[in-house]
């Protein structure tokens, strides 16, 4: 079939089957632009109409200034999985005042306080539902305590959610199962922070923690990557002073011995501590063993046998 006589649609279907998707079926150019008034794609080249009638996803109506797009936004806060119901119920308001800031009467108030009772009791309809909003709360309390971002909390919310579905919850604690995910979470997220450090905020001991999460990540399937020790160097650094050149000294000590299969098996943490101390002697920033130790919350022994296996492999003395 000859180029005159094939339509744009043909050539349209070609090009995405080759993988071209945004090139111009015309002229071959990929200098498209869209327009946002008549929701089409136009090839500035030569003009064609590549693709048309293309969804809107902004609002109906239109506003020219601050306070028209205030007074015609229909939008509330963002759905979040951080809270049982995801935020979409109504919270009352602890102050005890009106519309304009005015204290309201006693009589107003006591009867405030009986709603705000309702409500709280109305927004958990079941056992789950309360045992959900404990557990996201316990989540909430940890993930401010150790220092994550919010992006955390949703993946810990969410795997929480899916092991209750799942009910790997029975016989367990709300708050060890709420603490492996949290765990989980930064594990999924690349947050590092060690399961030393997340059972000191939490109510329920290490042990209990590992096991619930090995527990959980196999029954949900949870993918987890072997935490790079590299990720603990930089806040570890930071919280001994130490300078940039000792932080990267850790970092290639970790890449080269890694590549000579020095890590496997080994705890990141530890491994993270003794690669510091043994950077902080090369650039004569010496930080004792101990506090290397306090700071990574790992044994002296540790750090003494990682150092001595890492100095071995990089040919140092």
């Amino acid at each position: 079939m000859s180029r005159s006589t094939r339509t744009r649609e043909e050539d349209v279907a070609e090009r995405e089957r080759d993988g071209d998707q945004r090139g111009c079926p015309e002229c071959e150019s990929s200098n498209l632009v869209q327009s946002a008034d008549r929701g089409e794609l136009i090839c500035e080249d030569c003009g064609l109409v590549v693709e048309e009638d293309n969804v809107d996803r902004g609002p109906e109506w239109r506003a020219f200034n601050h306070s028209e797009r205030q007074q015609k936004s229909r939008v509330g806060a963002p759905t979040t999985q951080t809270m049982h119901d995801k935020g979409l119920t109504t919270q009352i308001d602890w102050k005890d005042q009106d519309a304009y800031g005015r204290s309201i009467s006693s009589k107003k108030r006591s009867q405030m306080h009986r709603l705000r009772k309702w409500q709280e009791r109305i927004r958990t309809k079941d056992a789950g539902e309360r045992n959900l909003q404990f557990a996201l709360s316990e989540i909430d309390r940890m993930a401010s305590a150790i220092g994550v971002p919010r992006s955390v909390r949703e993946v810990a919310s969410v795997i929480y959610r899916r092991a209750l579905k799942e009910d790997l919850i029975r016989g367990r604690s709300i708050e060890g199962v709420a603490t492996s995910c949290l765990y989980a979470a930064c594990r999924k997220e690349g947050i590092p922070r060690s399961l030393e450090e997340i059972s000191e905020v939490s109510r329920v001991e290490r042990k209990e923690i590992g096991r619930t999460y090995r527990y959980v990540s196999q029954e949900l399937g949870l993918e987890m990557k072997p935490v790079d020790p590299t990720k603990y160097v930089p806040r570890f650094c930071s919280e001994l002073d130490l300078s940039e050149e000792v932080q990267s000294k850790a970092g290639e000590i970790i890449e080269t011995t890694a590549e000579k299969g020095l890590l496997s098996g080994k705890s990141p943490t530890g491994y993270a501590a003794a690669a510091i101390y043994a950077a902080s002697l090369l650039c004569n920033e010496k930080k004792t063993q101990r506090e290397v130790a306090d700071v990574a919350q790992v044994t002296e022994v540790t750090i003494r046998n990682r150092y001595q296996e890492q100095i071995e492999a990089m040919g140092l003395h």
